[in-house]
């Protein structure tokens, strides 16, 4: 009887994940990628589906259709509930799924940093289900806030709207939401646009920590010229679903608060034999296995890689990507009895950000040190149109933004949880 082929299971369907089983699809080995999704989220690109420029097939493929030629890799929809280091077992809540080795890709979610009111009344940014529900509720507001003609400081609540987080994902939100508002001006003509405002609240004394100080400038100056409300040096306290509070003790009526202030591992990488970090994140040594243990790995936003740098890696996909290929040509040479295993080192590709239609800011890259303006917002698009999965993907979202930037044109305003 042939020698059974090592079995390798990939938690997490994410940028990491699926490089990850991509490269293991090539060599003589059983690969198992388990996801409580059956589709891979392009991440970078939830904005653009809660503010109706995307639509969800457009930033998201079906894991399956990834390895349609591909025997040796088998998908498993299930969520992660823990690992069995001893019985080497990967614990799920559809049984359990025996491995030889185990890469822990699981990814992030919203860090609401302890405040229990704040994350039960406002909308996180991390899946497809919450983008569906930001768009669904700020077009609700607005429908809603049409029929408050005699209450004008109920419709100011309705038509205030707060993201909180200065990293890319609130300036990009940000903006988004500040042209969304333009298209549905010409729309409703009974509103007084006058009583709609747009917040973006960063707790540091800077937007963008990974960008240089004049792009910083650059982005607070392009989102204040749209019509967004700056607010640094700014802390959130709490929020009961119509008022926020902050630090200093000002108060902003609004129905609508967007999180992006901070991520956190999923909560199941707690129950997986490691140490982990205040934020969750299991504790890797330089080869990316997971403290204490040979054949269990983690990459990405659930790994916490502190080797040479002054903090954890940024939770970002090209450090996923790249630790996915150390990861696999690490576990191939454990597999071949080799011992010298290779040390993770994270190569800096620079930073980006879009501002909205034809405005980004592009930061220490091999093509440019620094761009702003229309230039920066091809290079931004560029990027995620050849990470996007599939040639239909890629072809329909660049005539939507084309066509969008040329139009302005928002035709994904739909309400699909039709509210009464």
């Amino acid at each position: 009887m042939a020698d059974k082929k090592p079995r390798i299971v990939i938690v997490g369907a994410g940028f990491g994940g699926v490089k990850l089983a991509k490269l293991f699809a090539k060599d003589d080995v059983e690969v198992t990628l388990v996801d409580r999704h059956n589709f891979h989220l392009f991440q970078p690109l939830l904005y653009q589906v809660s503010t109706a420029v995307l639509s969800t097939d457009e930033i998201a493929y079906p894991i399956r259709t990834f390895f349609r030629k591909n025997k040796n890799v088998e998908f498993f929809m299930a969520k992660a509930q823990g690992v069995d280091q001893e019985r080497k077992v990967l614990l799920t809540n559809h049984g359990e799924i025996a491995y030889d080795y185990l890469i822990l890709a699981a990814g992030a979610t919203t860090n609401f940093f302890g405040m229990e009111n704040v994350e039960k009344n406002s909308f996180g940014m991390k899946t497809l289900q919450e983008a569906i529900h930001i768009r669904n509720h700020v077009l609700h507001m607005f429908e809603r806030a049409n029929k408050h003609e005699d209450n004008e400081e109920e419709r100011r609540r309705m038509l205030s709207f707060v993201v909180v987080g200065g990293g890319p994902t609130g300036i990009e939100e940000a903006g988004a939401i500040s042209e969304l508002i333009g298209i549905q001006k010409k729309e409703y003509h009974h509103l007084d646009f006058n009583e709609v405002s747009v917040s973006l609240i960063e707790a540091t004394d800077n937007v963008l920590p990974m960008m240089a100080p004049n792009l910083r400038d650059h982005t607070v100056k392009v989102l204040e010229r749209k019509g967004v409300n700056v607010m640094l040096n700014t802390q959130v306290v709490d929020y009961d679903g119509n008022t926020l509070k902050l630090k200093d003790g000002r108060e902003i009526p609004t129905r609508t608060v967007i999180w992006a202030a901070g991520v956190k591992a999923v909560p199941f990488i707690a129950n997986c034999g490691g140490e982990v970090d205040r934020a969750g994140r299991v504790v890797v040594n330089e080869k990316l296995q997971v403290k204490g243990s040979e054949n269990v790995f983690a990459i990405g936003d659930c790994a916490n890689f502190h080797h040479g740098t002054e903090r954890p890696l940024p939770t970002v996909a090209p450090v996923a990507t790249q630790q996915a290929q150390v990861a696999h040509d690490n576990i191939m040479k454990l597999i071949h009895g080799q011992s010298d295993l290779a040390d993770f080192h994270y190569k800096d590709l620079g930073a980006m950000a879009t501002i909205g239609r034809g405005e980004a800011v592009v930061n220490k890259t091999s093509m440019n040190p620094q761009l702003t303006g229309f230039i920066a917002w091809c290079a931004w698009m560029f990027v995620h149109l050849i990470r996007l999965a599939g040639a239909h993907t890629n072809l329909t979202v660049a005539i939507k933004w084309m066509w969008n930037l040329l139009s302005g044109t928002r035709l994904g305003r739909i309400i699909t949880n039709i509210q009464l």
